[in-house]
C-alpha cells in the first residue's frame, strides 16, 4: 500500500505555497561542495557521506548475496549455507522444476494471472478515482479524500476474518468466486482499488486544466478527454502505480494463505513458504532457488518500466 505525499495540501482548508530552502535551515547557503578540499575537512563534509553509503549498500546487499549463495549451493541446508559457497550447482533449480510435490511452474503462472489482473483493476479504478477528485467539485470530495486516508491506516488483516466468511457464502451460492479460486482471491485483492488515488491525484492536479477545457472546447467529452488527452499525459504515475501494485500483490501472503489453500491454486508467496515450512534444514536451496526465479518479474518489468519512471512526460509536454 502507498504511502501519499500531498495529503496536507488536499485537506488543508486554505492552500500554501511552500518556498525553496536555500539557507540550509542554519543562514548557510547548501549546494555542492568545494573542490580542492582535503585533509579533515574532506572528511568532514564528504568522506564520511562515501562510508554511510558504502555501508548502506552492503547493508542491502548482505541478504541477497546469501539467497544467491544458497541457492547454487548443492548442500541446500541451513548449516551448510555460508555467504560464500563452496561447491556450485544447479541441483535445487533442477529439483525446484522436476519434483511433483513442487509445483512451480503452476505456483508461477497463479501468481502472474492474479498479478497482471490485479494491477488492471486497481489502477484503472484509482485513475477514474483522482480525475474525478482532481477536476470535479462536488459535495462530499473532502470527506471522500479524508475517508480513503483513513481506511488506508487501518492494517490488511483487519478484514481477513470477515473477507473469509463472506467469501465462504460467496462460495456457496457462485464457486468460481469462492475460497480457493484465484478469481476470488483477485477480487478481495481488487477491493484495495482506490489505494493508489491519493498518488495518482497529486500528478493530475499538475496538469494544467486548460487542457480539459481546450478538448471540451474541440467538442469532446469527458470520457473522450480523460482517455485520449490526459491519461497519456499521465502515464509516468501510472508506470510508477502499476508496479507498487504488482510488488504488492507478488509478495501477498496474509490474505492468499487464508483463501488458497489447495496446492495447485497456490501462489509463489503462498506455496514457496509452505516448501521451507516443511522442512526449514533440507529445503533452503529450493527455496532460495524460487526466490531468485520470483524476483526475475519484478526485475524486468522495473526495467521496461524504467523510462517512465525516470522520465518526465508532462513536464515538457505543456507551454502556457
Amino acid at each position: 500500500m502507498s504511502t501519499p505525499t500531498s495529503y496536507p495540501q488536499d485537506l488543508a482548508p486554505e492552500e500554501s505555497v511552500d518556498e525553496p530552502d536555500t539557507t540550509g535551515g542554519a543562514g548557510r547557503t547548501t549546494g555542492p561542495p568545494p573542490r580542492g578540499l582535503k585533509g579533515r575537512r574532506w572528511w568532514s563534509e564528504v568522506g564520511w557521506r562515501h562510508v554511510v553509503g558504502v555501508v548502506a549498500c552492503l547493508w542491502a546487499l548482505f541478504p541477497v548475496a546469501y539467497i544467491v549463495s544458497a541457492a547454487f549451493n548443492p548442500l541446500g541446508t541451513v548449516v551448510s549455507t555460508s555467504l560464500i559457497p563452496r561447491s556450485f550447482s544447479l541441483g535445487n533449480f533442477e529439483e525446484l522444476f522436476s519434483s511433483p510435490s513442487v509445483p512451480f511452474g503452476r505456483w508461477a503462472l497463479n501468481t502472474l494471472v492474479v498479478c497482471t489482473a490485479v494491477v488492471l483493476v486497481q489502477i484503472l479504478f484509482s485513475a477514474f478515482a483522482a480525475y474525478a477528485f482532481s477536476r470535479f467539485r462536488f459535495r462530499g470530495r473532502r470527506g471522500g479524500l479524508l475517508a480513503l486516508l483513513l481506511i488506508q491506516m487501518f492494517p490488511q488483516f483487519l478484514a481477513a476474518v470477515a473477507l473469509f466468511t463472506l467469501f465462504t457464502d460467496f462460495g456457496e451460492v457462485v464457486p468460481a468466486i469462492g475460497l480457493n479460486t484465484l478469481a476470488g482471491y483477485v477480487l478481495v485483492l481488487s477491493g484495495g482499488a482506490l489505494g493508489q488515488v491519493w498518488l495518482i491525484k497529486g500528478f493530475f492536479d499538475s496538469v494544467p486544466r486548460s487542457l480539459d477545457e481546450a478538448a471540451m472546447m474541440d467538442g469532446a467529452s469527458h470520457v473522450q478527454t480523460f482517455f485520449r488527452i490526459i491519461l497519456p499525459l499521465v502515464r509516468p504515475i501510472l508506470a510508477v502505480s502499476g508496479l507498487l501494485v504488482f510488488v504488492a500483490t507478488i509478495a501477498e501472503f496474509l490474505l492468499a494463505s487464508i483463501f488458497l489453500t489447495e496446492t495447485s491454486q497456490k501462489t509463489l508467496a503462498t506455496g514457496l513458504y509452505g516448501l521451507i515450512d516443511g522442512d526449514r534444514s533440507n529445503n533452503l536451496g529450493v527455496f532460495a532457488a524460487g526466490a531468485l526465479l520470483t524476483a526475475i518479474p519484478v526485475i524486468l518489468l522495473f526495467l521496461f518500466l524504467q523510462r517512465y519512471i525516470v522520465g518526465g512526460i508532462t513536464a515538457g509536454g505543456v507551454k502556457e
